[in-house]
Protein backbone atom coordinates (compact mmCIF):
# COMPACT_ATOMS: atom_id res chain seq x y z
CA UNK A 1 0.00 0.00 0.00
CA UNK A 2 3.26 2.32 0.16
CA UNK A 3 4.26 1.60 -2.75
CA UNK A 4 0.63 2.01 -4.29
CA UNK A 5 0.70 5.31 -2.62
CA UNK A 6 4.15 6.91 -3.65
CA UNK A 7 3.63 5.71 -7.19
CA UNK A 8 0.95 7.67 -7.54
CA UNK A 9 3.02 10.53 -7.33
CA UNK A 10 1.43 12.10 -4.30
CA UNK A 11 4.42 12.87 -2.31
CA UNK A 12 2.97 10.95 0.91
CA UNK A 13 4.62 11.42 4.20
CA UNK A 14 5.49 9.53 6.90
CA UNK A 15 2.38 11.21 8.77
CA UNK A 16 -0.11 10.99 6.27
CA UNK A 17 0.66 7.32 5.04
CA UNK A 18 0.62 6.43 9.15
CA UNK A 19 -2.98 8.39 9.42
CA UNK A 20 -4.21 6.12 6.24
CA UNK A 21 -3.15 3.14 7.15
CA UNK A 22 -3.47 3.35 11.00
CA UNK A 23 -0.30 2.74 11.30
CA UNK A 24 2.49 4.38 13.68
CA UNK A 25 4.53 6.75 12.40
CA UNK A 26 7.82 4.84 13.27
CA UNK A 27 6.36 1.06 11.33
CA UNK A 28 5.93 3.52 8.35
CA UNK A 29 9.11 5.25 8.48
CA UNK A 30 10.90 1.49 9.34
CA UNK A 31 8.78 -0.54 6.55
CA UNK A 32 10.05 2.65 3.80
CA UNK A 33 13.74 2.13 5.21
CA UNK A 34 13.41 -1.70 4.14
CA UNK A 35 12.03 -1.03 0.87
CA UNK A 36 14.80 1.22 -0.11
CA UNK A 37 17.76 -0.42 2.10
CA UNK A 38 16.88 -3.77 1.50
CA UNK A 39 14.40 -3.90 -1.90
CA UNK A 40 16.49 -1.37 -3.33
CA UNK A 41 13.29 0.81 -4.70
CA UNK A 42 14.73 3.96 -5.64
CA UNK A 43 12.83 5.82 -2.88
CA UNK A 44 13.33 10.01 -2.29
CA UNK A 45 12.27 12.11 -0.32
CA UNK A 46 11.50 15.79 -1.80
CA UNK A 47 11.95 18.31 0.84
CA UNK A 48 10.02 20.98 -1.14
CA UNK A 49 7.25 19.02 -1.12
CA UNK A 50 7.28 17.36 1.73
CA UNK A 51 6.62 13.51 0.52
CA UNK A 52 8.40 10.52 -1.04
CA UNK A 53 8.55 9.82 -4.14
CA UNK A 54 10.43 7.31 -6.30
CA UNK A 55 13.11 8.55 -8.52
CA UNK A 56 12.04 5.79 -11.30
CA UNK A 57 8.75 6.86 -12.73
CA UNK A 58 7.24 3.49 -13.62
CA UNK A 59 9.04 1.75 -11.10
CA UNK A 60 6.79 -0.67 -8.92
CA UNK A 61 7.91 -2.63 -5.66
CA UNK A 62 7.59 -6.36 -6.89
CA UNK A 63 5.51 -7.07 -3.23
CA UNK A 64 3.12 -4.11 -4.30
CA UNK A 65 1.09 -7.35 -5.05
CA UNK A 66 1.09 -9.12 -2.09
CA UNK A 67 -2.30 -10.37 -1.58
CA UNK A 68 -2.29 -13.68 0.73
CA UNK A 69 -2.21 -15.86 -2.00
CA UNK A 70 0.61 -14.28 -3.90
CA UNK A 71 2.84 -14.46 -0.61
CA UNK A 72 2.14 -18.51 -0.62
CA UNK A 73 2.77 -18.64 -4.42
CA UNK A 74 6.18 -16.87 -3.98
CA UNK A 75 7.50 -18.73 -1.05
CA UNK A 76 6.54 -22.18 -2.89
CA UNK A 77 8.53 -20.72 -5.94
CA UNK A 78 11.32 -20.67 -3.29
CA UNK A 79 10.86 -24.68 -2.76
CA UNK A 80 11.03 -25.25 -6.73
CA UNK A 81 13.53 -22.70 -7.47
CA UNK A 82 16.14 -25.43 -5.43
CA UNK A 83 15.82 -27.26 -8.83
CA UNK A 84 18.02 -25.01 -9.97
CA UNK A 85 21.19 -24.80 -6.59
CA UNK A 86 23.85 -25.21 -8.90
CA UNK A 87 23.03 -22.76 -11.04
CA UNK A 88 25.27 -19.67 -10.83
CA UNK A 89 21.64 -17.06 -10.73
CA UNK A 90 20.35 -19.46 -8.03
CA UNK A 91 21.80 -17.51 -5.32
CA UNK A 92 20.22 -14.11 -6.30
CA UNK A 93 17.62 -14.96 -7.31
CA UNK A 94 16.80 -16.82 -3.88
CA UNK A 95 18.17 -13.86 -2.29
CA UNK A 96 15.45 -11.79 -3.95
CA UNK A 97 12.76 -13.85 -3.56
CA UNK A 98 13.70 -13.83 0.19
CA UNK A 99 14.00 -9.85 0.36
CA UNK A 100 9.92 -9.77 -1.18
CA UNK A 101 8.78 -12.06 0.91
CA UNK A 102 10.53 -11.50 4.45
CA UNK A 103 8.60 -8.54 5.14
CA UNK A 104 5.15 -9.64 4.32
CA UNK A 105 5.48 -13.60 5.26
CA UNK A 106 5.25 -12.98 8.78
CA UNK A 107 1.93 -11.16 9.08
CA UNK A 108 0.82 -13.91 6.59
CA UNK A 109 1.92 -16.84 8.77
CA UNK A 110 3.72 -18.84 5.83
CA UNK A 111 6.09 -20.47 8.56
CA UNK A 112 4.29 -24.09 8.22
CA UNK A 113 4.95 -23.81 4.47
CA UNK A 114 8.75 -24.67 4.47
CA UNK A 115 8.16 -28.53 5.19
CA UNK A 116 5.03 -29.32 4.24
CA UNK A 117 5.11 -28.39 0.75
CA UNK A 118 8.78 -29.19 -0.62
CA UNK A 119 10.52 -30.07 -3.80
CA UNK A 120 12.95 -33.25 -3.01
CA UNK A 121 16.42 -32.28 -4.37
CA UNK A 122 17.18 -34.29 -7.71
CA UNK A 123 20.72 -34.85 -8.91
CA UNK A 124 22.41 -31.73 -11.12
CA UNK A 125 25.80 -30.86 -12.52
CA UNK A 126 26.92 -28.31 -11.69
CA UNK A 127 27.35 -25.22 -14.42
CA UNK A 128 30.67 -23.09 -13.68
CA UNK A 129 29.65 -19.41 -13.72
CA UNK A 130 32.20 -18.49 -16.31
CA UNK A 131 30.54 -20.80 -18.74
CA UNK A 132 26.92 -19.67 -17.71
CA UNK A 133 27.79 -15.69 -18.07
CA UNK A 134 29.36 -16.47 -21.69
CA UNK A 135 26.39 -18.51 -23.00
CA UNK A 136 23.76 -15.86 -21.13
CA UNK A 137 25.63 -12.95 -22.87
CA UNK A 138 25.54 -14.83 -26.42
CA UNK A 139 21.88 -15.14 -25.74
CA UNK A 140 21.01 -11.67 -24.94
CA UNK A 141 23.08 -10.25 -28.02
CA UNK A 142 22.99 -13.11 -30.64
CA UNK A 143 26.31 -13.54 -31.08
CA UNK A 144 28.35 -16.84 -31.87
CA UNK A 145 30.28 -18.91 -28.81
CA UNK A 146 33.12 -21.10 -29.60
CA UNK A 147 34.31 -23.95 -27.37
CA UNK A 148 35.60 -27.26 -27.08
CA UNK A 149 32.93 -30.28 -26.66
CA UNK A 150 32.96 -33.84 -25.74
CA UNK A 151 30.16 -35.78 -26.23
CA UNK A 152 29.04 -39.03 -24.45
CA UNK A 153 29.97 -40.88 -27.52
CA UNK A 154 33.84 -38.79 -28.36
CA UNK A 155 36.91 -39.73 -27.28
CA UNK A 156 38.39 -36.16 -27.13
CA UNK A 157 37.44 -32.85 -27.28
CA UNK A 158 36.16 -31.03 -30.80
CA UNK A 159 36.03 -27.21 -31.45
CA UNK A 160 32.49 -26.06 -31.43
CA UNK A 161 30.57 -23.04 -33.39
CA UNK A 162 27.20 -22.36 -32.18
CA UNK A 163 24.75 -20.17 -32.80
CA UNK A 164 23.11 -19.86 -28.75
CA UNK A 165 19.13 -20.13 -29.30
CA UNK A 166 18.32 -21.16 -25.53
CA UNK A 167 18.76 -22.99 -22.35
CA UNK A 168 17.26 -26.10 -21.35
CA UNK A 169 16.82 -27.88 -18.09
CA UNK A 170 16.14 -31.25 -17.96
CA UNK A 171 16.67 -34.00 -14.70
CA UNK A 172 19.26 -31.85 -13.30
CA UNK A 173 21.43 -30.99 -16.61
CA UNK A 174 21.28 -27.84 -18.15
CA UNK A 175 21.70 -27.83 -21.80
CA UNK A 176 22.23 -25.66 -25.08
CA UNK A 177 20.38 -25.63 -27.99
CA UNK A 178 21.54 -23.95 -30.99
CA UNK A 179 22.93 -24.17 -34.31
CA UNK A 180 26.21 -26.03 -34.59
CA UNK A 181 28.06 -24.06 -37.94
CA UNK A 182 30.43 -27.49 -38.52
CA UNK A 183 26.98 -29.85 -38.67
CA UNK A 184 24.70 -26.95 -40.20
CA UNK A 185 21.90 -28.35 -38.12
CA UNK A 186 20.41 -27.89 -34.42
CA UNK A 187 21.97 -29.61 -31.87
CA UNK A 188 21.88 -29.33 -28.40
CA UNK A 189 25.31 -29.52 -25.65
CA UNK A 190 25.08 -30.25 -22.29
CA UNK A 191 26.73 -27.03 -20.25
CA UNK A 192 28.98 -29.87 -18.09
CA UNK A 193 30.92 -30.88 -21.15
CA UNK A 194 32.24 -27.94 -22.41
CA UNK A 195 35.39 -26.08 -21.72
CA UNK A 196 37.16 -22.65 -23.32
CA UNK A 197 34.40 -21.07 -23.98
CA UNK A 198 34.16 -17.95 -25.38
CA UNK A 199 32.02 -15.26 -26.96
CA UNK A 200 32.82 -13.85 -30.51
CA UNK A 201 32.40 -10.41 -32.10
CA UNK A 202 30.07 -12.16 -34.90
CA UNK A 203 26.56 -11.62 -34.57
CA UNK A 204 24.01 -13.99 -35.98
CA UNK A 205 20.89 -13.60 -37.45
CA UNK A 206 18.03 -15.02 -34.60
CA UNK A 207 15.08 -17.21 -36.44
CA UNK A 208 11.87 -15.56 -36.56
CA UNK A 209 10.19 -18.85 -35.53
CA UNK A 210 12.40 -21.31 -33.64
CA UNK A 211 11.91 -24.14 -30.78
CA UNK A 212 13.05 -26.94 -29.15
CA UNK A 213 9.52 -28.25 -29.38
CA UNK A 214 10.53 -28.26 -33.49
CA UNK A 215 13.10 -30.84 -33.27
CA UNK A 216 10.86 -33.54 -30.62
CA UNK A 217 8.12 -33.80 -32.43
CA UNK A 218 5.80 -32.08 -29.98
CA UNK A 219 6.55 -34.79 -27.31
CA UNK A 220 7.66 -34.40 -23.72
CA UNK A 221 10.52 -37.02 -22.44
CA UNK A 222 12.89 -34.21 -22.06
CA UNK A 223 16.16 -32.50 -23.97
CA UNK A 224 16.67 -34.58 -26.91
CA UNK A 225 17.67 -33.69 -30.89
CA UNK A 226 15.88 -35.68 -33.12
CA UNK A 227 15.29 -35.50 -36.88
CA UNK A 228 13.10 -38.82 -37.76
CA UNK A 229 9.35 -38.76 -36.55
CA UNK A 230 8.11 -42.18 -35.07
CA UNK A 231 4.58 -43.46 -34.58
CA UNK A 232 4.88 -45.27 -31.05
CA UNK A 233 2.80 -47.45 -29.67
CA UNK A 234 3.63 -49.07 -26.29
CA UNK A 235 1.52 -51.38 -24.23
CA UNK A 236 1.54 -50.46 -20.32
CA UNK A 237 0.98 -52.77 -17.50
CA UNK A 238 0.31 -52.06 -13.26
CA UNK A 239 1.95 -48.72 -12.25
CA UNK A 240 3.31 -48.45 -15.77
CA UNK A 241 -0.27 -48.06 -16.86
CA UNK A 242 -1.22 -45.66 -14.28
CA UNK A 243 1.64 -43.67 -14.97
CA UNK A 244 1.26 -43.77 -18.55
CA UNK A 245 -2.26 -43.00 -18.43
CA UNK A 246 -2.04 -39.82 -16.06
CA UNK A 247 0.83 -37.66 -17.74
CA UNK A 248 0.60 -35.64 -21.37
CA UNK A 249 3.05 -37.25 -23.05
CA UNK A 250 2.60 -35.79 -26.38
CA UNK A 251 0.39 -33.25 -28.52
CA UNK A 252 -1.56 -36.29 -30.48
CA UNK A 253 -1.22 -39.14 -27.48
CA UNK A 254 -4.09 -41.55 -27.78
CA UNK A 255 -4.83 -43.78 -24.54
CA UNK A 256 -6.50 -47.42 -25.14
CA UNK A 257 -7.93 -49.65 -22.78
CA UNK A 258 -6.33 -52.95 -23.44
CA UNK A 259 -6.63 -56.43 -20.70
CA UNK A 260 -4.88 -55.64 -18.01
CA UNK A 261 -3.43 -52.22 -19.05
CA UNK A 262 -3.39 -49.49 -21.78
CA UNK A 263 -1.86 -48.65 -24.80
CA UNK A 264 -0.44 -45.21 -25.68
CA UNK A 265 0.45 -43.98 -29.00
CA UNK A 266 2.04 -40.29 -29.81
CA UNK A 267 4.34 -39.29 -32.12
CA UNK A 268 7.95 -38.28 -31.19
CA UNK A 269 11.49 -37.71 -32.95
CA UNK A 270 12.71 -38.63 -29.38
CA UNK A 271 13.35 -42.32 -30.37
CA UNK A 272 16.27 -42.85 -27.19
CA UNK A 273 14.36 -40.75 -24.69
CA UNK A 274 11.51 -43.07 -25.66
CA UNK A 275 13.38 -46.66 -25.42
CA UNK A 276 15.04 -45.72 -21.77
CA UNK A 277 11.71 -45.17 -20.79
CA UNK A 278 10.18 -48.15 -21.68
CA UNK A 279 12.87 -50.19 -20.25
CA UNK A 280 13.33 -48.18 -16.79
CA UNK A 281 9.48 -50.35 -16.99
CA UNK A 282 10.71 -53.48 -17.10
CA UNK A 283 7.98 -56.26 -18.25
CA UNK A 284 4.95 -53.41 -17.45
CA UNK A 285 6.09 -51.67 -20.48
CA UNK A 286 6.12 -53.57 -24.15
CA UNK A 287 6.84 -51.61 -27.37
CA UNK A 288 4.49 -52.15 -30.18
CA UNK A 289 5.72 -49.74 -32.57
CA UNK A 290 8.11 -48.70 -34.53
CA UNK A 291 9.58 -51.86 -36.22
CA UNK A 292 13.00 -50.39 -34.82
CA UNK A 293 12.01 -49.70 -30.73
CA UNK A 294 10.89 -53.32 -30.78
CA UNK A 295 14.46 -54.31 -32.03
CA UNK A 296 16.36 -52.31 -29.97
CA UNK A 297 14.69 -52.95 -27.59
CA UNK A 298 14.68 -56.59 -27.37
CA UNK A 299 18.66 -56.36 -28.24
CA UNK A 300 19.02 -53.82 -25.16
CA UNK A 301 17.09 -57.01 -23.56
CA UNK A 302 19.64 -59.38 -24.67
CA UNK A 303 22.76 -57.62 -23.89
CA UNK A 304 21.54 -57.28 -20.28
CA UNK A 305 20.56 -61.31 -20.09
CA UNK A 306 24.51 -61.66 -21.59
CA UNK A 307 25.55 -59.48 -18.35
CA UNK A 308 23.42 -61.98 -15.76
CA UNK A 309 24.80 -64.73 -17.42
CA UNK A 310 28.23 -64.45 -17.31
Amino acid sequence: MIDSEIASGKYPNSKYLAKKLEMSVATISRDIEFMRDQLLAPIEYDTFKKGYYYTEKLYRLPAGFSSVEDILALSMATSILSLYCETPIYDAANHLLECITAPLANDRNTDWLENRIVVPKIASVKVKPEIWNIIVNGLKKNNVITFEYKGIMDKDYQDRRVHPYQLLFDSGVWYLYGFAEERKAMRIFALSRMRNVALQKEAFPLPKNFSDTDIVGESYFGVYVGDEKYKFAIDCYDDAAIFAAERQWADDQKITEIKGGVTIEFTSTQFDKVLRWVLSNGTNAIPRKPKQLVSEWKRKISEIYKVLSK
